[in-house]
């Protein structure tokens, strides 16, 4: 591999990575920015679901990143620059040193993705409904990996989950966790249940307790977002469940209780 030098913020072949927090906020046609070491190696691993389309680097960053670098497919290009030029492409001070330029996978569809797991013994799945925080959408992803969920649904209202503060927080779980986006919480409720999985609405104002749950074979996660939670329609839909707390706490992060259930889920399946 021989990578490209680069001397200019306006070399035309780094403008895909300029102004990075600006661009971030009106998309990026199909693509996405990964940042730093370990969002790269997930993108370059075999569990990835999303394509590199080029690497930008810091100099002082080559050496040891060769044998990762060196998995890249011979046509995906490597740049090289300065410290000072790279913060000046991206807009603010990269101490990571490292951006890579992926491209989304082609969206799947709700039906398409439940025929695909639809002969797996076992599934669980984590819907998210009106998630805007793009540091709880990478929390619930890296969650959704960690636990072994199947795939994250969500509804239209939640933020983008390539978002690159959202990837970096997801630690890359979200370069490799299958994700429908469609519709409303409702709608994706109504079709999980027509396939047979029992749909859990995490609320605080639920008499059931998780701890006291034991899961059926394909159950379905639902979050809302901090602050309003779910609309009592959807809850009333689904299966309500709540965590029982200390001194008085109703609620918490809608990513910690991502990783609380999705435990609770994995271990009581386990013991089943």
């Amino acid at each position: 591999m021989t990578p490209i030098t680069i001397t200019s913020a306006d070399h035309p072949a780094v403008q895909p990575f300029r102004d990075i927090k600006e661009r971030d906020l009106t998309g990026r046609a199909g693509l996405f920015i990964a940042e730093g070491e370990v969002v790269l190696n997930v993108l370059l691993s075999s569990a990835s679901l999303c394509e590199p389309v080029s690497v930008l680097i810091a100099q002082k960053r080559w050496e040891g990143l060769e044998p990762l670098l060196s998995r890249l497919p011979e046509e995906v290009p490597v740049f090289l620059a300065t410290q000072e030029i790279l913060d000046q492409i991206a807009g603010f001070h990269l101490h990571r040193g490292i951006l890579a330029l992926g491209r989304k996978p082609q969206p799947l569809g709700l039906d398409g993705f439940l025929d695909q797991i639809e002969a797996e013994p076992r599934v669980s799945l984590v819907v998210a409904s009106g998630i805007g925080n793009h540091d709880n959408m990478g929390g619930m992803l890296r969650n959704a990996a960690a636990f072994g969920a199947r795939g994250m649904l969500m509804d239209s209202a939640c933020c983008d989950p390539f978002y690159r503060k959202a990837i970096r927080v997801s630690v890359g779980a979200a370069l490799r966790t299958p994700m429908v986006r469609t519709g409303t919480a409702s709608q994706i409720v109504t079709a999980l249940q027509a396939r047979g999985y029992e749909v859990l609405a995490l609320t605080p104002s639920a008499e059931q307790q998780l701890a006291d749950y034991r899961p059926t074979a394909r159950v379905a996660l639902l979050l809302g977002a901090e602050g309003p939670g779910l609309p009592q329609e959807v809850v009333d839909q689904c299966t309500p469940i709540g965590i029982r707390m200390a001194g008085g706490f109703d609620s918490l992060n809608v990513a910690v209780t991502t990783g609380i259930a999705l435990h609770q889920i994995t271990t009581a399946s386990l013991r089943a």
